[in-house]
C-alpha cells in the first residue's frame, strides 16, 4: 500500500496514477480494435478524452448527489475537490461523453459497443490497482482469513484485517477483459457489449457481499440493484440477439 509517492518537492497520488492508467489502458486496448475494424486509430484518443472528461464530471457529481448533507456547507469545493468518485457516476458520465463523440463522428453503431467492452473491462482492473495502493476505503469487512490485510496508512485508514476487495475485482475483471478480447470477433452486434453487461454486473454484484457498502433496499446495496439491471439488461439483450440471428431469413 503506497498512497502517495514522493519525488522530491513533488508529491503524486497513487490512486489518480492508476485512474490515468485505467484510461490508457482502455484507449489503447479500443485503438487496437479500431486498427482491426479498419478506423482511423486516432479515434481512440478522441474516445478515453471524451470518456474521462465526462467521467470525472460524472463521478464528482453522483459523489455530491450521494454525500450531500456532508458536503453541502462547502459545495463548490467539495465539487472540485480532488477526491470522491463514484464508479457508477463515472461510469454514465463517460457513457454520455462517448455517445456525444460517437454521434458528432457519426459512428453510432453496435461496433463502436463492441470495441468498448474488453476496454472498460481492462481499465476497471486497473483503476481498483489504484483503490489497493490508495487504501481509500473500498476494502471489505473485517476477515481473518490467510490473505486478510489491514490498511494502517490508506487514505481511508484501518487496523483491522479485512478482505482485499480491490484485489478480487483486478484479478476478476482482468480475467473478464481476457475472455471478451478473445471473444471480440464471434460476438458482433452488440453482443459482445451486452456479455460485459452481464458479466461485470455478476461481478459487482457478488463482491458486495463482502465490501463495506450499506444496504438501501431489499437487503442489497446500491451498487448491486444497479449490478441487478446491468445483468438483466445484458441477458435480455443477448437471447434477443440470439433469437434474431436463428430466425430464418424470410423468402
Amino acid at each position: 500500500m503506497q498512497p502517495e509517492i514522493h519525488l522530491g518537492p513533488l508529491t503524486l497520488q497513487t490512486f489518480g496514477i492508476c485512474f490515468a492508467l485505467a484510461f490508457v489502458s482502455a484507449g489503447w486496448l479500443v485503438g487496437k480494435r479500431l486498427q482491426e475494424l479498419g478506423k482511423p486509430v486516432d479515434w481512440a484518443y478522441e474516445i478515453g478524452f471524451c470518456a474521462a472528461l465526462g467521467g470525472l464530471v460524472g463521478a464528482r457529481l453522483d459523489f455530491i448527489l450521494e454525500n450531500y448533507s456532508d458536503v453541502k456547507d462547502d459545495l463548490l469545493g467539495n465539487i472540485f475537490s480532488g477526491s470522491g468518485l463514484i464508479w457508477y457516476g463515472g461510469a454514465i458520465g463517460g457513457a454520455i461523453g462517448v455517445f456525444l463523440w460517437a454521434w458528432w463522428r457519426g459512428y453510432l453503431t453496435s461496433a463502436l459497443l463492441d470495441a468498448t467492452a474488453p476496454a472498460l473491462a481492462l481499465g476497471y482492473a486497473v483503476g481498483r490497482i489504484g483503490c489497493q495502493l490508495s487504501g481509500d476505503g473500498d476494502y471489505g469487512i473485517p476477515w481473518n482469513g490467510p490473505w486478510a490485510m489491514s490498511y494502517p496508512h490508506g487514505t481511508v485508514p484501518t487496523t483491522r484485517k479485512v478482505h482485499p476487495t480491490p484485489v478480487y475485482e483486478t484479478i476478476s475483471m482482468a480475467i473478464i477483459a481476457y475472455v471478451l478480447w478473445r471473444l471480440r470477433n464471434r460476438f458482433t452486434g452488440g453482443r459482445l457489449f451486452a456479455l460485459y453487461l452481464v458479466l461485470a454486473g455478476t461481478e459487482r454484484f457478488l463482491v458486495e457481499f463482502i465490501r463495506r457498502n450499506k444496504d438501501v433496499a431489499l437487503g442489497l446495496t446500491q451498487a448491486q440493484l444497479i449490478s441487478v439491471g446491468m445483468v438483466i439488461v445484458g441477458a435480455c439483450w443477448l437471447a434477443w440477439a440470439s433469437r434474431r440471428a436463428a430466425a430464418p431469413a424470410p423468402a
